[in-house]
């Protein structure tokens, strides 16, 4: 079968420098740079523009007036080569922003496969961000923030600097987290406080009622045991076995920010 050829309409502004796969569309006044690469049968929508040393994987879009691998918004950038690094099967919305690495942050902003950019959401400098994520519109992440595989960021939520949100985390909309998410949980308000596990995405991922309840049991003896968290950590050690308990425990025993562990109040619970 003969591979499609790359298809770019006239006004749009590819340099000669760039590196376009079979199959690659690029519409109407899209802009793309000298350095980028991208993949098989992706799509540049119009108006978009792929910038700097930036690697699109295949079969992604980019919609309209998204803006991917231009410079990041740090002060102590000085034009040093950095990269943005994307795997296969993404999607970034209208008004998306994604910036390259800097120099104290390893360089590199990497972002794996089949996530979800939903429109002005924004990914900024040295971050790594797993697989079949999903950040809702206008979800925001600062430097250096780590998310890992199926973890969802709500609308217009806010993730600190240099803090992590662990693997199947949900965080609400309008979330400020400037601790670590753990993983597995339901995060949400300004400030950040934990409402127990992500039961609803923990199903829709096909989580078995076993795991599921271990999870729950884990959250109890961390929220409301009266233990403090080394010793809530201690005795999970002694009484589990779950691989799922063990990632939780090795997630807050490794942060370096602390964890958003406070427990929120359910609506009429009293206060």
């Amino acid at each position: 079968m003969k591979a499609a050829a790359v298809e770019c309409h006239r006004t749009a502004i590819v340099h000669p420098g760039a590196r376009l796969a079979d199959g690659v569309r690029v519409g109407p006044y899209a802009v793309i740079g000298e350095h980028v690469t991208i993949g098989r049968d992706s799509i540049v929508e119009a108006n978009s523009v792929v910038d700097g040393y930036t690697k699109i994987g295949e079969r992604c879009r980019i919609f309209p007036f998204a803006s991917v691998g231009l410079e990041p918004q740090d002060l102590k950038f000085r034009g040093e080569k950095s990269t943005l690094e994307v795997g296969n099967d993404n999607v970034f919305r209208e008004f998306v922003t994604i910036h390259r690495g800097t120099s104290g942050g390893g360089g590199r902003t990497v972002i794996g496969s089949s996530n979800l950019f939903m429109a002005y959401s924004h990914v900024a400098h040295d971050c790594l961000i797993g697989s079949f994520t999903i950040f809702a519109n206008g979800a925001a992440l600062a430097g250096h923030v780590l998310v890992d595989d199926h973890a969802t960021i709500g609308a217009y939520s806010g993730i600190h600097q240099f803090c992590r949100v662990g693997r199947y985390a949900f965080v609400g909309g309008y979330t400020v987290a400037t601790q670590d998410v753990l993983p597995f949980s339901r995060t949400v308000g300004n400030r950040a406080r934990l409402y127990g596990i992500n039961t609803v995405g923990l199903v829709r991922r096909e989580f078995s009622r076993e795991r599921i309840n271990s999870l729950r049991h884990a959250f109890r003896i961390l929220q409301q045991s009266k233990l403090n968290v080394s010793q809530a950590l201690g005795r999970l050690e002694e009484e589990s076995a779950s691989e799922d308990v063990r990632l939780l425990i090795d997630f807050i025993r490794t942060s370096k920010r602390g964890v958003v562990i406070r427990r929120g109040r359910e609506r009429g619970e009293p206060l």
